[in-house]
């Protein structure tokens, strides 16, 4: 059995989030969505709150060999602790390919064992970023083209836009 861990910020989760986790859900026996507590960035929702609504995304999908959990430290260790052979990332462009390709060489020192794995984003997401999506809500645009329902209505509650 293979066990991947897709890791991430996900301050909110996007559908182009949701397409790597599909996609990886198809490619592995099980995958594990780790969300980030401590990012060093600003966020609009709390490591509770994007768990859940991680986890509500992925019930609206059906998806059963996926689950969402959240992690401190190193991903590579997380990985390890959680007996996953792999790590996902998603990658949209050629900046998102240089800062993993550093990141990968980074991990492999630290955690030979475990796999990286880069899924090209689909065309039509290439665009989103979660960073976008909060900055268009941030300025009163409508965001449910790129983010799940759950997530476009609890972004509209916090920023006050029902």
């Amino acid at each position: 059995m293979v066990r991947a861990l897709y890791p991430g910020t996900f301050d909110p989760v996007t559908n182009g989030h949701l397409d790597i986790t599909i996609r990886a859900a198809r490619l592995f026996d099980e995958v594990i969505v780790a969300v980030y507590d401590a990012p060093p960035k600003q966020l609009l929702f709390s490591t509770e709150e994007r768990v859940a609504l991680y986890r509500a995304a992925i019930a609206e999908r059906g998806l059963t060999n996926v689950s969402v959990i959240s992690y401190r430290g190193l991903t590579v260790r997380t990985a390890a602790e959680l007996g996953c052979q792999v790590v996902v990332r998603g990658i949209r462009a050629l900046g998102d390919f240089l800062y993993e390709a550093d990141m990968a060489i980074t991990n492999r020192t630290l955690a030979p064992e475990i796999e990286l794995v880069f899924l090209m984003t689909l065309l039509e997401y290439s665009y989103i970023s979660s960073s976008r999506v909060k900055e268009l809500a941030a300025l009163g645009e409508q965001v449910e083209a790129y983010v799940p329902p759950a997530v476009a209505a609890a972004m509209a509650a916090r920023l006050g836009r029902h």
